[in-house]
């Protein structure tokens, strides 16, 4: 099968290679998954900036990446009892956890430091490199032992693309309507045009924000603008040519404005951010950024205000939003962009990276379709792909 795959030394980062790879072997206890669709994230984009050049010659195999996908269980181990062939199913890219920490004992598997996840972390010496830009993943049983949830079916009427984003929706859901205080009646800014914030924004119009306002710049007007207003937007201010304080006030009104969501990461968004909320309000910083910060936040202790810091989500995020998906409260369509074949992947890479894709979804389409290394029929052979 062809896959996807990172190569890298003792660094971080490291280029992306396509190449071919056997499928994964099936233990008493795993469960392997046809792969149906998966999403680039925005994790992912780094370790393309990475090797633009095609300098990256390490032999060292790393992962096989995509963290976000969707599939048709093919195969089950001997010992799997609750899962079976033919079943639609979602990974929450859950992979390895210790089991024994403060984060593993609450269930926050994700927030385990000592977790591996599916298509994301150094995870092909641990478990065959499991992830989603390839033709076959395997789920390990020692994850399914201990967190049954890291994989959910899908429900009836629910495509596999949109199964597939169900990881940054859930990610939203956490920020939102868990971590925050946000009740109805009030309003919410949200920083960023990636799926995040846009997700954030469909969040919190489903929790009864009246304003919701979105912040992104100039790059973003022509073609994530029109979509934040499609999923739930009252307002977008373009931080590249507006006061955005002062926009967001006249707005919102400070009174009215007590929780702010942070998807970008960049300093300037999260100083505006204190700058504008109201005493007691909340900042849930989503985005990452890695520049020490040029400024006090004295102000949060001056009137009360919080940093909320996100990562993730649990087996709730997850439960919620599968039903918010399924009843169509969640709006996933005008969130993908490009649909495209897995050979194409550098066209999808490339189309994140300048911004013309909000969500790039792929599907496998190297080999014969009759090839099927586990012996399975071809269930559910509609990538739901139009």
């Amino acid at each position: 099968m062809k896959a996807l795959t990172r190569y890298c030394d003792s660094g971080e980062f490291g280029g992306y290679h396509y190449i071919d790879l056997p499928a994964p072997e099936c233990g008493p206890d795993d469960v392997i998954i046809r792969l149906k669709a998966a999403a680039i994230c925005g994790a992912d984009m780094k370790h393309w900036y990475a090797d633009l050049d095609g300098s990256n010659t390490s032999d060292q195999l790393n992962s096989i990446r995509g963290h976000e996908f969707a599939g048709i269980i093919v195969k089950v181990g001997e010992n799997v009892t609750e899962w079976k062939v033919g079943q639609r199913v979602v990974s929450d890219n859950s992979g390895k956890a210790c089991g024994t920490c403060p984060a593993c004992e609450c269930g926050d598997f994700m927030l385990c430091e000592h977790k591996t996840g599916l298509g994301l972390d150094n995870n092909y010496k641990v478990f065959g490199g499991s992830g989603g830009f390839t033709k076959y993943a395997k789920i390990p049983g020692g994850i399914l032992r201990l967190h049954p949830h890291a994989i959910w079916e899908i429900p009836e009427g629910v495509k596999y693309e949109e199964a597939s984003v169900l990881d940054p929706i859930a990610n939203a859901y956490k920020a939102v309507a868990q971590q925050s205080s946000l009740i109805p009646g009030q309003d919410v800014v949200v920083f960023g045009t990636g799926p995040l914030g846009l997700f954030s924004v469909q969040i919190a119009r489903i929790m009864g924000a009246v304003n919701i306002v979105m912040v992104g710049l100039q790059e973003d007007v022509e073609a994530r603008f029109p979509i934040a207003r499609e999923v739930g937007a009252t307002h977008c201010v373009n931080a590249s040519t507006e006061d955005v304080v002062k926009r967001c006030l006249e707005i919102c009104g400070r009174d009215n404005l007590g929780l702010v969501i942070e998807c970008s990461g960049a300093n300037i968004a999260l100083k505006q951010s204190l700058e504008m909320l109201r005493p007691n309000g909340e900042v849930v910083r989503v985005g990452m950024g890695f520049k020490p910060l040029e400024f006090s936040i004295n102000n949060i202790t001056e009137w009360n205000k919080s940093i909320i810091g996100h990562q993730a989500y649990d087996s709730t995020s997850w439960r919620e939003c599968i039903r918010l998906l399924q009843f169509g409260a969640i709006k996933v369509q005008p969130m993908i962009t490009h649909r495209l074949g897995l050979s194409e992947w550098k066209k999808g890479f490339a189309a994140m990276a300048d911004k013309s894709a909000v969500k790039c979804v792929f599907h496998y389409d190297e080999d014969d379709k009759d090839v099927c290394e586990y012996g399975e029929e071809l269930y559910d052979d509609d990538y739901d792909f139009s």
